[in-house]
């Protein structure tokens, strides 16, 4: 009788031990099925959650994998994460992305951009009646978005260099808000004398009517240039890859569970894109000292 019990406990124990492992082989299954997602945090972060949910109950369909978002705390964070593989796509600006092709020694790959990335445009906005146009902002205080950010530094910035207006000499001061609808608040509280952000979100904000365009006016408008893409690294499954841009490319603003999502990336449609498309960029960004040739 002994015996036996002391074979039924042995018994019982390795099962223990069995399940064990298969809870842990599991959990580790489990972990290694998420696919993480994050992007440039050039709003809020709620919004940025907001924006998300949608596409990435979207994607989980059309991948097979539980996907997760992982915001992240600046421009510069969501390179080092999409290159450290804390993540595995991002949503990068313009510049951002020749960022992280740089750090990367171009092992990133830009998957689809919106239609409406392929002539992105910013906007200068004031609410001081002497300011109509980039030359009147000398003498005067200016906030950018991010230092990292595209359409709210990099380019504005570009076309004022471009209008022989240098805004670290020519200017009263300059700030970083950190995110474009900061930089409306800032010219709407009176904390500077203008700014520059990116039109999409600046038409959000009017729609929204959290802006009054009367009171906070776009003086300035640039003309347009690539900007942001999803990107992943380069060294991705290719299969994976291909149903990643299957899936954007799928979306049509057509179906309404579809334009759901289009409507909350502010995108007619998606279309491939590729790291030529951002050698403009590039070179605005060596320019303007931005970035190392």
């Amino acid at each position: 009788m002994k015996l036996f019990a002391m074979r039924a406990l042995k018994s019982l124990f390795a099962a223990g031990l069995m399940l064990a492992a298969a809870h842990s082989q599991a959990q580790a299954q489990s972990t290694e099925h998420v696919f993480r997602v994050s992007a440039i945090p050039d709003e809020a972060p709620t919004e940025l959650q907001r924006k998300f949910k949608p596409l990435g109950e979207y994607l989980e369909k059309k991948i097979g994998m539980k996907v997760e978002f992982t915001p992240v705390t600046d421009y510069a964070a969501s390179v080092e994460a999409l290159i450290n593989k804390k993540v595995d796509m991002v949503w990068f600006g313009g510049f951002t992305f020749v960022q992280a092709k740089d750090r990367s020694k171009n092992q990133i790959t830009p998957l689809v951009q919106r239609a409406e990335d392929e002539k992105f445009k910013s906007v200068f906005i004031t609410t001081n009646k002497d300011i109509n146009k980039l030359e009147d902002l000398k003498g005067h205080t200016l906030s950018f978005g991010s230092e990292s950010s595209t359409s709210g530094h990099l380019m504005p910035r570009s076309f004022l260099l471009a209008a022989k207006i240098n805004p670290d000499t020519d200017l009263k001061r300059i700030a970083f808000s950190g995110a474009h609808d900061a930089t409306v608040a800032a010219v709407a509280g009176g904390k500077v004398d203008a700014g520059a952000l990116n039109i999409s979100v600046w038409e959000k904000l009017v729609a929204e009517k959290k802006v009054d365009p009367a009171v906070v006016r776009v003086f300035y408008t640039t003309p347009g240039y690539y900007d942001y893409n999803w990107s992943v690294r380069t060294d991705m499954n290719a299969d994976l890859k291909k149903k990643l841009t299957d899936a954007f490319l799928a979306l049509d603003a057509k179906n309404p569970q579809d334009k759901v999502i289009m409507d909350l990336q502010r995108a007619s449609k998606f279309i491939p894109t590729k790291a030529e498309n951002y050698t403009a960029i590039e070179a605005a960004a060596q320019n303007a000292g931005l970035l190392k040739k």
